[in-house]
Formats: C-alpha cells, structure tokens, sequence
C-alpha cells in the first residue's frame, strides 16, 4: 500500500482527490495540508512515501518545499500536480528533487499511474510535457542559474515570497514564529542584496523569479 499526502490550497480539490485515491486498492492517503509550512510540519510527523504537491500554494511555494523535503526526508517521492503546464516549472521541480510531474487537466488514471511509478523511485512525467521537456533539457542545462535568484537564503526567499502576498511584517513574523525585527532585518537584506528598495519592486523580482506565481 502507497501512503500518500496530499498537499493543495484548494480544499474541494483536495477532499476530491482524496476521496477517489482512497478507493484504489493501492493507495492510501495518510493526511492534507494547505499551505507549505503546514506540509512541512504533517509530513515530518507522517513520512509518506509518496507526496503530491502544488506549485503554487501560500507562506512557501511548492518548489521550496520539495527542496526541504528532499533534505528532510530523502526517502519520501514528491509528485506535482500541477495547472502550470510550463517548461520551466517543471525543471525546477525536477532540480528541487521531484520524480514527477502530471497537470491537474491530465486523467485521474494517469495520477494513479504517476503515484505507483515515482514510488518505485522512477520519473514519471505528464504526456503533454514529455516531448517539450526532452526539447529543452539540453538548452535550459546549458543555462546558468540567474546570479541575483542565487543571492537569496532561503529564509530570505521564504520572507520574499509571503511580503509579495501582501503580508506585513507583524503577520510574518507570527506565521514564522520568529521577531518583527528579525523579519525586519531580513527584508533590509534582501532589498541591499536586490538593490531594490520598494515592495513593488519586490512583488515584480518574485514574479519573475517564480517564487510566488499569480
């Protein structure tokens, strides 16, 4: 039996998915959770064997969690599912140490298959991105990371993404259990590093940069 989790900001969505996984003989999901820091914390607590992740979901986008969660728990398989039918996303889910990558317009039949293959510890790919994935592997490999996306903690991308959703530095500082100065002294930073000094700025850098979508 595969244990998976599901990890999705849209409830309907999720208790759907949930409910038709839970009626394959090989699946079971062991828990939910809407936001990034909340996936982070359950599948600690959980070690699924398998995690189906969003790329774009609040406080930590999907991306940044695969790469925690590749650090955290090297033996859990992350799976996207994802709406962004998009060459970059999944390279960079691919980077970050996902096995997988299947679009939320694909059949539910084809996730099931997705599911048992990255268990197995093989990649799997949605039909729609395998050939324009196989295009561009060799032009995006010869690319290099973007200098400035580098400069960037990860704490410090992690404050960028929830200051481009809007959030003052008191609500960051409580969804991150840390001080308002910390968070303060943080956004100072990434602004001298950026060389941007407005949260508009700011919102277009993260935009571009793909850590937070619209």
């Amino acid at each position: 039996m595969i244990r998976a989790f599901i990890a999705d900001d849209h409830l309907m969505f999720r208790q759907g998915l949930r409910t038709l996984l839970e009626k394959t003989r090989e699946i079971t999901v062991v828990g939910e959770a809407e936001s990034g820091q909340e996936t982070l914390k359950k599948v600690e607590q959980l070690k699924p064997d398998v995690i189906i992740l969003d790329v774009g979901m609040p406080g930590l986008n999907g991306i940044e969690v695969a790469k925690r969660i590749r650090k955290l728990l090297p033996e859990t398989k992350i799976l996207f599912l994802s709406m962004h039918a998009d060459i970059f996303f999944t390279m960079e889910a691919l980077k970050a140490g996902a096995l997988g990558y299947i679009l939320k317009e694909d059949s539910f039949s084809q996730l099931v298959e997705a599911i048992k293959v990255v268990s197995t510890g093989k990649i799997f790919l949605s039909p729609v991105l395998e050939e324009p994935v196989m295009k561009g592997l060799l032009q995006i490999a010869r690319k290099s990371d973007d200098e400035s996306s580098n400069v960037l903690t990860e704490r410090e991308k992690e404050i960028l993404q929830l200051i481009a959703e809007g959030m003052t530095n008191q609500n960051i500082a409580e969804s991150l259990c840390i001080s308002v100065s910390t968070v303060d002294t943080h956004r100072k930073n990434i602004m001298n590093k950026l060389g941007i000094h407005s949260v508009a700025g700011l919102v277009k850098y993260a935009i571009k940069h793909k850590i937070v979508t619209i």
